[in-house]
This record gives structure tokens, sequence and C-alpha cells, in this order.
């Protein structure tokens, strides 16, 4: 439960907006054209819509996998428009018996779009009913118990499943290899970051200038639901501090104010780099070692902070353990002795 909190704490971005519709949905583009970043895989996802929709099939099912927050969810919208169908939104813990897989397959149209976030979180009984549903449009339901049991085929039209996972070596191999795209999602850069936010504060009417665009965006971690997030407190701050616009100083001081460094380190981050700089020289140590340490959950280490620490190279992923880099002491001001490091090693 704690890491369920801590995720929708960190990352959800389904806030109300005006009362009417969450901040996520009125920023979420709605075409390829539109969705800023991501340039390899969205050039070879247009290219398997276009050749789809030309032999008037459904598309190939498609897994996304990456850090949360970079797009899955948009880009699995965005299949469905460009395919003109439309699409049925689920997650692998919500479907946890047979009849509600059942369900919504059976009201599947052709060439719909099955989304499921979280796939690697479905149980093997749900997962094996998906076997068959994937390759050959069926599924078999088992009515009754005992001798008295029997097996019934339900026909179910051609679909797209696209799932979704921060986790793919947790998906089994018979689940992977029956999606015919699979496609990861990277952090973005800084620029790609500045335009999301240019974009989303015009939507928003906000005024923001290009280094305010760029500071919010060097703090952003290469996430865009990050971004979308800090523009948000950022223009509470400037309505209420400044003058309603958006400068480099005014970001600034309200990223400050979160506590969010330039590296777009939260507290939580340092705290795992002090974890293991202070607490475990340096390491190498154990994700659980930390967790413990830190009275945190060792899933919301693994997918919440992990992944960009060690992306921007603050943190070595190691067969030992983990070990803090040159990098992580520079920053936290911490003295660094490579000869200690090379022993570690």
């Amino acid at each position: 439960m704690e890491v369920k909190e801590d995720m929708e704490e960190r990352e959800n971005s389904s806030v109300v907006l005006g009362g009417e519709e969450s901040f996520e949905e009125s920023l979420r583009p709605s075409t390829l054209d539109d969705f800023i970043g991501q340039s390899r895989l969205k050039e070879n996802l247009a290219v398997f819509i276009s050749a789809a929709r030309a032999r008037g099939e459904a598309l190939d099912h498609v897994l996304f996998y990456g850090p949360p927050g970079l797009g899955k969810t948009t880009l699995a919208h965005i299949i469905s428009n460009e395919l003109g169908s439309h699409i049925n939104v689920t997650s692998g813990p919500a479907v946890d018996k047979a009849g509600d897989l059942a369900a919504i397959l059976t009201n599947v149209e052709t060439k719909d779009v099955l989304f499921i976030d979280e796939i690697h979180r479905l149980s093997p009984i749900i997962e094996e009913m998906l076997y068959p549903a994937m390759e050959d449009y069926h599924i078999d339901i088992i009515i009754g118990q005992g001798p008295s049991a029997r097996t019934v085929r339900l026909e179910i039209q051609k679909f797209t499943l696209v799932g979704a996972t921060t986790r793919a070596g947790l998906l089994t191999s018979p689940l992977r290899d029956r999606f015919g795209v699979i496609l990861r999602f990277d952090f973005y850069s800084p620029e790609e970051i500045g335009t999301i936010i240019k974009r989303s504060a015009r939507i928003l009417d906000v005024e923001v200038s290009e280094d305010g665009a760029m500071e919010i965006a060097g703090r952003s971690r290469g996430t865009p639901r990050i971004a979308n997030r800090l523009l948000r407190r950022v223009r509470d701050y400037a309505e209420v501090k400044a003058n309603g616009v958006v400068t480099q100083e005014v970001a600034s001081h309200a990223l400050t104010m979160l506590e969010i460094d330039e590296k777009g380190f939260d507290k939580m981050d340092r705290r795992i780099l002090l974890t293991i700089i202070d607490t475990f020289n340096g390491g190498p140590v154990g994700v659980d070692a930390i967790a413990s340490a830190l009275h945190e959950e060792r899933d919301a280490i693994e997918d919440l902070y992990e992944p960009f620490l060690i992306q921007e190279g603050f943190i070595n992923r190691t067969p030992r353990g983990r070990i803090a880099t040159a990098k992580a002491y520079e920053h936290l001001n911490r003295p660094y002795d490579e000869k200690l490091q090379q022993k570690l090693f």
C-alpha cells in the first residue's frame, strides 16, 4: 500500500482542472504529430499503424516498457485515435478474475484497442487466458465444477492489446513473445521537455519565458509527467509571489522552495544517495538494505528513484550491489576517495 501511495504522490498528475477535466487529460496529445519526443519509437509506430490501416486489419499487439511518466498511456490512446477505433482501459491488478477478462474481451469490437497498464502484475490465470485471445481470438471459459464442468469457447473480435510496464523483466516469456511490437521508452532530453512545457503552458494559458521553461525542464528528470506537475506548482508560485509570468528566476525560486535541486533530485533522491555514501561507505550495498535504512519499500526505490539516478550516472548497479559514483559525492559535497572506491570494486 505504501508503494502505491508513493507512486501516486510522485507520478500521478490526474488532478482536477476547473472542476471538470483532469490535468493530465487536458495536456495529453491526441495524434502522433502532436506527440513530442521518442522520435525513433514514434517513427516505427507510425509505419506499423499506417500498414495496418492500409490493410484494414487490427494492429499487431504492442508492448511499451520503460520508467513511469514517459507517455505509455498517452501513446496507447494515440494508437486508438490513429486507427479510428475505441480504447478500453484497465490495469493488471484490476483484472483479478477470469470473468472480468471475459467481460472485457467479449465487449471489444473489431480493431479496438485494449490497454492494460502494469501488465506485469496480471495473475497467472488471467495471463493464460490472454494467450489464445491474443493469438487465435477466442477465450475458453469453464462452466460448473467437478465432473459436470465443461469448457465453453467464446469467439472474440480481432483487437489490439497494448500492454505497458515499468518492469519488463517481470513479464513471463510466453506473454512477452506474443507481442508483435515491443518498444522501449527512454528519458527525454531537456530540449524536448522544454518544448512540452511550452506546449502545456499554452494550453493552460500560462505565460512562460524560454529560460523559465528550460529551468523547469532541467529539473524534470527527463519525464513529461513530472514536468507538467512542476509547471503547475511554478504557476501557483508565480501567481502568488510574482506577476504571474514564469521566468527563470521565478521558476528557480519555486523549485527551490519545493526542495528540487538543479539536477531534478528531490529529498528522497538525496536521501538514497546520502544513505549509500554515509551509511554504507559508498557501497556496494543491496537495495533491500537501502530500503530498510530509509524505511521505504524496495519496489518504490527500484521503480521510482533508481532509474533516473542510474541514467544520470550517480549510481552504479553491480552484481555486489549499488555503488555511489564520483558524481554523487561531488553533487552532495562529500569527499571522494578514488582509491577506496577502486578497492570496493
